[in-house]
């Protein structure tokens, strides 16, 4: 839980007030939903059971959340409010506090309890309409990161708790991002959530055998120890993952020995989240023992990743200590369902055949086509132009102000402190003065201040009775983008010291007129 100080709040408030003009742009209404809600909502849509929701009961014992996202909130408002196709089509956004009972809190502002979001919410009669919508915002949140002067990227994602059927997220690459992307010079953009690729070929697979043959391996449980003991490029193994699903049932989920299982992928061709099977139940349903395991004979459905398909030669477990098999076909010596289920990696070719790279990144937005996933259960109904009811197609869209922020700092500092992009620094021009009270330096200084909140500059002004060196060092650490400095030395000179504070790049001013050509240069500024 974070407290914003006056001026971080100040850059929080300026991403808000970019967000909302650009969302007013598409005739979208600001609101103001609650974050205390009924529970009942919650469990109508089937998310009150998600860990992350804060739940409570009031002095009457009646079932309460404290909302992460308000789609329930607004959903029931609109089942009310909306009854005829002439009501829609309709965008509704607000900013507000959300709260999330998040299991591992870290990384600053960018995984927290409590953050404000602005979620806009778009109601349309069908789901040409909400293409539409859909396109809307992303051309209003295209135009919303360039006004930030954030370096950033849309990318397809999963749709995770939100469901419907088709997401993006906006991305800003850089060293601190929580999350992945996978990039090609084609134009390919998406999470390695989702992600899918053409794998690299696997250099130096065995020849191929016309039946699987049982090999010693002792103590060779990890891919690792199985590549040394048999000679084979890690590639050329199958590594098989015992898994049961929130069902129940079990499943062995395969994917190549040098490349990772991608939960995300799996939940979503299981339909429902799995866990890794216990030691109990590896013996038990699937007939193995523990670094051992393989498809051939298991008596579970086998899941196999598509990088899998086509490939001979292949070495996995025997399904008994010590022992593995080589010359494994997968179709021919055993039977499974495919699906993509791995993580790709640098080096895989995307769609358009370019090579794909991966870059660290912080997700600053995501927007989601929900279709009826909300309206459905909530009861959001419209009559057509024949009378006859139909539910309404849901989008929705969030922007968090706080990840921006700390975006921008993440991408623009140096070893000194932060250099805010212009548009959402605290302040954009900073004056110092070197002049003690009574002193003509710091009777102009205090006339360059007014002249410019005359010309609509956002200024700070340090007059404090403080050494130049420290009045110079917390400037660079807060990094407002133009430092404009009056001392006895720059009032000789008939200038004004400046400091373009991106690059640390000295300049000086004419006195006369400073304020004007202080002004004039900010707007050159990124």
């Amino acid at each position: 839980m974070w407290t914003w100080l006056p001026a971080g709040w100040r850059a929080h408030r300026k991403v808000e007030q970019i967000v909302r003009e650009e969302l007013d742009a598409i005739d979208a209404a600001e609101m103001l939903m609650p974050v205390l809600q009924p529970a009942e909502l919650w469990k109508r849509s089937g998310r009150y059971d998600i860990d992350e929701v804060f739940k409570l009961r009031d002095r009457r014992g009646a079932e309460l959340v404290l909302a992460m996202t308000h789609e329930e909130n607004l959903t029931w408002h609109v089942s009310r409010e909306i009854r005829s196709y002439r009501q829609l089509p309709k965008i509704l956004y607000h900013f507000q506090t959300k709260e999330r009972d998040e299991p591992r809190p870290r990384a600053g502002m960018l995984r927290t309890r409590e953050f404000i979001m602005k979620d806009s919410y778009s109601f349309d009669r069908d789901e040409a309409g909400l293409e539409e919508s859909y396109g809307r915002h992303i051309t209003a949140y295209d135009r919303i990161f360039d006004r930030t002067g954030l370096e950033w990227y849309r990318v397809e994602s999963d749709v995770g708790m939100m469901g419907g059927f088709g997401a993006h997220e906006y991305m800003a690459p850089c060293a601190a991002g929580e999350d992945t992307v996978a990039l090609s010079d084609a134009g390919f953009a998406a999470n390695v959530e989702v992600a899918s690729a053409t794998p690299q070929p696997v250099d130096g697979l065995p020849e191929p055998l016309p039946e699987p043959r049982a090999i010693e391996t002792p103590g060779a449980t990890t891919i690792e120890q199985v590549t040394r003991m048999t000679g084979v490029p890690a590639g050329a193994l199958i590594k098989a993952m015992p898994v049961i699903s929130e069902a129940g049932d079990a499943v062995l989920v395969l994917v190549r020995g040098d490349h990772r299982l991608n939960e995300t992928k799996l939940q979503n061709a299981l339909g429902m989240p799995g866990r890794q099977a216990e030691d109990a139940e590896l013996r038990e349903r699937f007939g193995s023992v523990p670094g051992f395991i393989g498809p051939v004979g298991t008596p579970v459905r086998v899941l196999a990743d598509e990088a899998l398909r086509g490939q001979g030669g292949l070495v996995t477990g025997a399904n008994r200590a010590d022992v593995h098999l080589e010359g494994v076909e997968p179709g021919r010596d055993f039977e499974c369902d495919w699906a993509d289920v791995r993580s790709v990696v640098a080096g895989d070719l995307c769609p358009n055949g370019a090579v794909i790279r991966l870059e660290p990144a912080i997700e600053v937005a995501n927007i989601f086509k929900l279709g009826t996933r909300f309206s459905d259960p909530l009861g959001a109904r419209y009559l057509d132009e024949e009378g006859k009811e139909q539910l309404i197609w849901m989008g929705s869209y969030g922007i968090g102000p706080a990840r921006i922020v700390a975006a921008a700092i993440e991408q623009f500092h140096d070893d000194r402190g932060i250099t805010w992009p212009r548009a959402i620094a605290p302040f954009e021009v900073e004056v110092v003065t070197l002049g003690k009270e009574g002193e003509e330096a710091r009777a102009v200084a205090d006339g360059l201040y007014e002249e410019l909140r005359q010309e609509g500059v956002d200024v700070l002004y340090d007059d404090r009775e403080a050494s130049p060196g420290e009045k110079f060092a917390d400037a660079e650490l807060l990094g407002c983008p133009l430092r404009l400095t009056i001392g006895r030395k720059s009032l000789e000179a008939g200038e004004v010291d400046v400091q373009i504070r991106r690059g640390q790049e000295k300049r000086s001013l004419a006195l006369e007129g400073s304020a004007r050509a202080a002004t004039e240069l900010l707007k050159t500024l990124p």
